[in-house]
């Protein structure tokens, strides 16, 4: 069982070209709210973060908005959320992410997805957290990321076993419940200077 009882997600401010995109964040709110989950997200009204948020909302979810100050009128941040936090830098808006969800999605996105999922891989396997992560796959996206991945273990930069960190699925509720199922994995850096 994920604790706390959400999920922080990680996407677009944009759309993208499409449309399955924005179908899979409104499949995925619906997911959330039928298994009881709240949202964490980055607190955004456009994109596929927008749509992430209405459509849990439509649904009779709860979200949580976290959104730095300097990004609250450029970023559009969400007027009807259940909480909106206003923090003060982007280091505090992922840390606070981070504290208030139970495990981490991305959806489709850009750069700032793409470096909040590799973060909180890099968390993981230093043991600074223990929760799961996922990405949903959608159309091939993230089957690059994936190669890339594959490749970092082929030549010795990534052990599997942090590669095993990401669970994939094209499926929303069964992305969900493999992330609920998931055991606390231990830092591969400890067992490292364990001589394991």
């Amino acid at each position: 069982m994920l604790e706390p009882r959400a999920i922080t997600v990680f996407c677009g401010s944009s759309s993208g070209v499409d449309p399955r995109y924005a179908q899979t964040a409104v499949a995925f709110a619906e997911a959330l709210v039928a298994r009881g989950l709240g949202l964490v997200y980055g607190g955004g009204n456009c994109g596929l973060m927008g749509r992430l948020a209405d459509a849990v909302l439509g649904a009779g979810g709860t979200v949580h908005g976290v959104i730095p100050d300097f990004l609250v009128e450029s970023e559009h941040a969400h007027t009807g959320l259940t909480e909106m936090l206003v923090v003060r830098s982007m280091h505090e808006r992922k840390a606070t992410m981070g504290d208030l969800g139970g495990a981490f999605v991305a959806l489709p996105g850009g750069l700032g997805t793409f470096e909040e999922l590799f973060e909180v891989l890099t968390w993981s396997q230093l043991g600074i957290h223990p929760k799961p992560i996922g990405i949903v796959e959608v159309g091939g996206y993230f089957d690059p990321l994936q190669a890339l991945l594959d490749r970092a273990v082929t030549d010795g930069f990534v052990e599997a076993v942090d590669r095993g960190r990401l669970i994939a699925d094209v499926d929303s509720g069964q992305l969900i419940d493999r992330l609920e199922a998931t055991p606390t994995r231990p830092s591969s850096i400890n067992r490292r200077s364990q001589g394991r």
